[in-house]
């Protein structure tokens, strides 16, 4: 899951795939705006086929929450 979601991310900001860890956070460190990540979750609905919910995105801070979040929402 780190290392799909780890080419997603590499869609939308300019960092390199082996720069992105576990601990990075969307916002302060990878450079994410709001409407960058709503629309990187966008697309992880569409290749995982699930659904997130926004209000639990929300709280979504790390690339290791999100990695946990959606295994949690893909089983």
């Amino acid at each position: 899951m780190f290392d799909k979601l780890t080419d997603l991310i590499t869609n939308y900001v300019e960092v390199k795939k082996e720069d992105i860890k576990p601990e990075s956070r969307f916002m302060e460190d990878l450079g994410f705006s709001s409407f960058d990540f709503m629309s990187m979750l966008g697309e992880v609905e569409d290749e995982l086929d699930v659904e997130v919910n926004p209000e639990e995105a929300a709280n979504i801070r790390t690339v290791q929450e999100a990695v946990e979040y959606l295994e949690k929402i893909s089983q």
